[in-house]
């Protein structure tokens, strides 16, 4: 007697039902990045940091491909990387979460674009979170969600 080893249901993102798809991270990331790039609070911190902007933009689109798609794709350790700059206070992760809800709202279809709000919220917390706890620091004050 044979036996089919049961599938496992394939994983589904929650950018799925919101339409996002590769295509709309790939038009996202590189875009946000530009203004970052150009921003003169953030931007030079980006510029010193990374040496291979192509590099970063595809570890990016892993990443958010890997948040709202379960892709698996991203292979990284955001909290060490962020880490290391000693320099980055709460007001730099607005700065950083003003210009991707920005760039989000103008590529991005209003569902898709307030998941990526979200999403990037989260994460900007969770960073903050966990950057002020290895620095000994209290935690910076959060958003309250609606």
């Amino acid at each position: 007697m044979n036996e089919v080893a049961p599938t496992r249901p394939s994983r589904v993102g929650p950018g799925v039902a919101a339409g996002v798809d590769e295509a709309m991270i790939r038009r996202l990331v590189p875009a946000f990045y530009a203004k970052v790039r150009q921003d003169p609070e953030i931007g030079p911190i980006f510029d010193r940091e990374i040496d291979d902007w192509d590099e970063h933009l595809a570890k990016l689109c892993d990443f958010w491909s890997s948040v709202l798609l379960m892709t698996g794709r991203f292979k990284g350790q955001p909290m060490a990387v962020h880490a290391r700059l000693g320099e980055i206070t709460p007001a730099h992760f607005a700065r950083w979460l003003q210009l991707f809800h920005q760039t989000a709202d103008e590529l991005c279809p209003p569902e898709a674009a307030a998941l990526f709000r979200a999403k990037a919220d989260q994460i900007g917390e969770s960073l903050q979170l966990g950057l002020a706890f290895r620095r000994g620091e209290p935690p910076p004050p959060l958003r309250v969600r609606r």
